[in-house]
């Protein structure tokens, strides 16, 4: 902790250093007169909220505020993320899909009045990540602010967009560390692009946003906080970038052309049949129409990646059913903000029904519930004396994990029943465990065979585990065989069986923070045993009915008609 404190303040200190002789450096810099190019804003936007805005309502990060006329830069922000997200200007692409007069001139006014009044001096403002969303959101939405406007305004935008683009550039000499950087580089490299006179700044971040994506992408596609959300993210400000390089006659750089290669089949490693990404590591909701939108862009349309041995996910699939597995350690130090305890955690669908799930992160809740979510026991995963296999620590005010399993091994084979998959990772070593995970999916994807395994360096009274299998809001489960099994009734008329070998299953309350509609409850499968007892477990999910016309029908119809024969089997 005092190296990582040592560290960022030694950065700080650069960027201070780098900033103030730039500014009073006096040759080098040329003003830009003139902006040559606006780069496209992939990111869907909803005209209906242009109308919304006029009306004094702004919602953003979950959260919605009504001004009474006030502007929005003065009402008291309810979260810090609601700020961020107000400052940074994405909004303005709803204006701009809007496409009236009167929605043109509120958004100009509203940039007007941030300009004027220097609210870019706050500190929410000031932060690196948000200045370069402003500057990415400003260069995207120009000509929606500019139509029509006087030269006085035209030369005022201009100039805060270069000042913008001069501080985001400074602050990257500083102590912007991950996906902030990232951000900041490819910002500046679009600023470099699309005003005049740029070209030297252009080829110097050209060459560190290629060094940038080089190290934080993963040879597999993967990124070093090991989180699928910022992939998306990513991908939408690069695939822009790549096309106005194009549009500008000039050569993308390297880096970026093979990132972008590299990120797109690793999207479709954690992609469910209803086209929602597996909850792993800071995912949370899938934004369906940002992955139509990438996979429009999608070249190759290949077939996903089934194991990203770099970024330690592995994926299985037969016929309609798919199994996404969490198998890597955790992230390194300023990646593992978002990083969750879920090694050896895994979620699996068929169709287009999601079945198990984890429970998806919160990142707009309340502190108690984003850590809550990141723990093992909010995964589908084994859990041991009711703790996570990596612990969280507070370090230069981030919740990262401090410490988690070093030694996670993984072998996968497609064996004549089906592809099979083991792993296992010492997360707890602390109590002088380690567990392996098997999983076998059968040919026809009807049945997932499971088996948990906990070893014991040391003999122990006891010890108390837990296999969890959080389930979709979807799924309508209710125990049969007196509490030994599990019926589970999906929204596809599908009906799965669940049992652990004739260990005592029980039903538990769930959340899930990944729906399009805000968090749901739901339930989830527990399986409790005595590690020391009984130190391997087996369980097992085998579909019984198929999708029918009656997928309407109560789940108390469905164990009607199975109580029957599954009383007989037993007796």
């Amino acid at each position: 902790m005092a190296q990582a404190a040592i560290g960022r303040a030694a950065r700080r200190s650069r960027g201070h250093l780098v900033g103030a002789t730039r500014r009073l450096w006096p040759f080098g810099r040329k003003a830009a007169s003139r902006l040559l190019f606006a780069p496209h804003d992939l990111r869907t936007a909803d005209p209906t909220t242009a109308g919304d805005f006029y009306a004094g309502y702004y919602a953003f990060a979950g959260r919605t505020v009504r001004t009474h006329g006030e502007s929005p830069f003065d009402v008291a922000a309810p979260t810090e993320a609601w700020a961020e997200a107000l400052h940074g200007f994405g909004w303005l692409r709803h204006m701009r899909a809007a496409d009236t007069a009167i929605a043109r001139a509120n958004a100009r006014s509203l940039v007007e009045e941030f300009i004027a009044r220097r609210h870019d001096r706050g500190d929410i403002a000031r932060r690196p990540a948000v200045a370069a969303r402003r500057l990415i959101s400003f260069l995207s939405h120009s000509p929606l602010l500019l139509e029509g406007a006087d030269h006085a305004f035209y030369d005022r935008f201009l100039r805060h967009v270069s000042r913008l683009s001069d501080r985001v550039s400074l602050s990257l000499a500083g102590a912007v560390e991950g996906a902030d950087r990232i951000n900041g580089l490819i910002a500046v490299s679009l600023a470099a692009i699309c005003l005049d006179g740029q070209d030297a700044r252009r080829r110097r971040a050209e060459a560190l946003l290629s060094d940038e994506l080089d190290e934080q992408i993963l040879p597999d596609g993967g990124h070093l906080s090991r989180n699928p959300r910022l992939l998306i993210d990513f991908l939408l400000d690069l695939l822009p970038l790549r096309e106005t390089f194009a549009t500008r006659g000039l050569e993308p750089p390297r880096g970026v052309l093979t990132a972008i290669e590299r990120m797109m089949p690793h999207l479709r490693l954690f992609r469910h049949g209803d086209g929602a990404l597996a909850l792993f590591n800071g995912m949370g909701t899938t934004p369906p129409d940002l992955m139509a939108t990438l996979a429009a862009y999608d070249d190759a349309r290949g077939r996903p990646t089934e194991h990203a041995g770099y970024s330690g996910y592995s994926r299985l699939a037969a016929e309609r059913s798919v199994v996404v597995i969490d198998a890597g350690a955790p992230p390194p130090g300023a990646y593992s903000t978002e990083a969750h305890a879920g090694c050896l955690s895994f979620e699996f669908s068929s169709g287009t029904q999601r079945i198990i799930v984890n429970c998806g992160a919160s990142r707009f809740g309340p502190p108690e519930l984003r850590l809550a979510a990141r723990s093992t026991a909010a995964h589908s995963a084994l859990v041991l004396d009711d703790r996570s296999s990596a612990n969280f620590g507070r370090v230069l005010g981030e919740v990262r994990l401090i410490s988690g399993p070093s030694d996670v091994r993984v072998a996968r084979q497609d064996g004549a029943d089906g592809p099979e998959w083991v792993g296992s990772h010492d997360g707890y070593r602390r109590l002088g465990a380690t567990h392996t995970r098997r999983l076998l999916l059968s040919r026809d994807g009807a049945v997932l065979a499971g088996e948990d395994e906990v070893a014991l360096a040391v003999a122990q009274a006891g010890m108390p585990a837990a296999a969890r299998f959080h389930l979709h809001p979807n799924v309508r489960a209710s125990l049969v065989r007196e509490g030994t099994g599990a019926l589970l009734a999906l929204a596809s008329g599908e009906v799965w069986s669940f049992e652990a070998g004739g260990l005592p299953l029980a039903i538990e309350e769930s959340l899930f923070l990944a729906a399009a509609d805000g968090r749901r409850k739901t339930e989830q499968l527990v399986v409790a045993f005595d590690a020391v007892a009984t130190p391997r477990i087996a369980w097992r999910l085998s579909r019984i009915s198929a999708a029918n016309p009656r997928a309407g029908q109560t789940l108390a119809s469905l164990l009607a008609e199975r109580q029957g024969p599954e009383t007989e089997t037993e007796a």
